[in-house]
């Protein structure tokens, strides 16, 4: 398993366990919401009895005390309401707002708007139960959850949001420590290994001027072509001893790049597989040529390994006028690519090879996206036909199209 299956893999365990927690949270938060709500409800039915046994011991001359000792006999929101819906009495509200006291038939003042809120609460979370009153009419009693049990309910979805935004920030933090610590230790290695491939690609330059001399092979195309391997691998140390630098961008045209590069790539792979190169010869972009070339390189490379036998590489350089970008696409007639692992490819890690590190096409990204500004994704794949890969830039000068006379 590589390590990329171990990361998802982790993340996928914690995601299950944070859902576990969160659920035994709800759950055991509703266990107790329907303990409240049922002690509520038996004492919400102990204050109707008490109420019906109050006024039936109660005339109408002591109607004034028995509205008291309503108010004072529970704490629950209550609202009382004869048969026309008007209120009575009331238990439980905000006292700032009901210090108007009730509208009655002498013409009592009171705030409306307050009452009717609370009495359309009331009927939407629970029905009324009637009673008789002093004179005998029917009465209706209204009630709704306490302050108390309001907040419990919303109490578990308080918790997991606190936990979420606090498990979330902890993954940052932590993410961004480790990404740090990893940069500082690609660095170290990096330029450690630049400096130790420094004395060999020395020796080697005098080597080949030592060969040049002793049997005049000047104009061998051997010769020349190792002159070439040496000076990619000054290339290749010149990159390692940058890495951890800021590179510089410079004007350049994107076809000359990449046919220079290629023009060096193919010499060195199978000569089963054709290389093209297509588009616009003259778009131009702000690059630094090692580090694309890099690119390139890393592209070409999977490229070449996706190809089994016979085959074709193809790079597209397109212009974007309109958003003045540059595409440049890189075709393959390999394998493919499974649509599920078109975002995988680019994490550190994930390789189909068994001698791979999976690191090519993370740099990749890392190289045009931090450097370049700009965005590297697989554009198309299809399993045994091949893939595309698409690299978008800024072009620098953006030219008007010329027609052939």
């Amino acid at each position: 398993m590589n390590p990329y299956e171990k990361k998802r893999r982790w993340k996928f365990f914690l995601l299950f366990f944070a859902i576990v927690i969160g659920t035994a949270s709800v759950l055991y938060s509703d266990f107790f919401v329907k303990k409240m709500e049922r002690e509520e409800r038996m004492q919400f039915q102990l204050y109707v009895k008490v109420t019906e046994k109050t006024m039936a011991m109660y005339d109408d001359e002591n109607t004034t005390d028995l509205i008291d000792l309503i108010r004072t006999n529970t704490k629950l929101p209550i609202i009382i309401v004869d048969a026309e819906g008007n209120i009575l009495t009331y238990q439980g509200l905000d006292s700032t707002k009901t210090n108007y006291g009730l509208q009655k038939k002498d013409g009592e003042t009171y705030d409306p708007a307050y009452f009717v809120r609370e009495l359309k609460i009331m009927k939407e979370q629970h029905p009324p139960t009637p009673i008789i009153g002093l004179d005998g009419s029917r009465l209706y009693i209204y009630y709704k959850d306490s302050p108390t049990l309001t907040q419990l309910r919303y109490f578990p979805y308080i918790q997991l949001g606190v936990i979420g935004l606090f498990l979330l920030t902890a993954y940052v933090a932590f993410s961004s420590a480790r990404k740090a610590e990893q940069d500082q230790v690609w660095v170290g290695m990096a330029k450690e290994t630049a400096h130790q491939l420094g004395t060999p690609i020395s020796s080697l330059m005098a080597w080949v001027e030592l060969i040049k001399s002793r049997f005049n092979a000047e104009d061998d195309p051997l010769i020349a072509e190792m002159e070439n391997d040496i000076k990619r691998l000054e290339v290749i140390t010149d990159r390692f001893s940058k890495i951890g630098s800021k590179p510089i961008v410079e004007d350049h045209v994107v076809y000359t790049v990449i046919y220079n590069f290629v023009a060096y790539f193919k010499l060195r792979t199978s000569d089963k597989i054709i290389f093209t190169i297509t588009g616009d010869e003259q778009v131009r972009a702000l690059l630094n040529v090692p580090l694309f070339d890099w690119v390139i390189e890393n592209l070409l490379k999977n490229a070449a390994n996706a190809i089994e036998n016979e085959g074709s590489i193809n790079i597209n350089i397109i212009e974007n006028l309109t958003k003045e970008e540059v595409f440049i696409d890189v075709t393959d007639t390999g394998r493919g690519i499974a649509r599920s692992k078109f975002d995988a490819v680019f994490q550190p890690g994930y390789t189909t090879r068994k001698r791979g590190w999976g690191l090519g096409l993370s740099l990749t990204k890392r190289i045009i996206e931090n450097y370049h500004n700009g965005q590297i994704f697989v554009k198309d794949s299809e399993l045994e036909k091949g893939t595309t890969f698409r690299i978008i830039l800024k072009s620098s000068i953006t030219y008007e199209p010329t027609s052939n006379t």
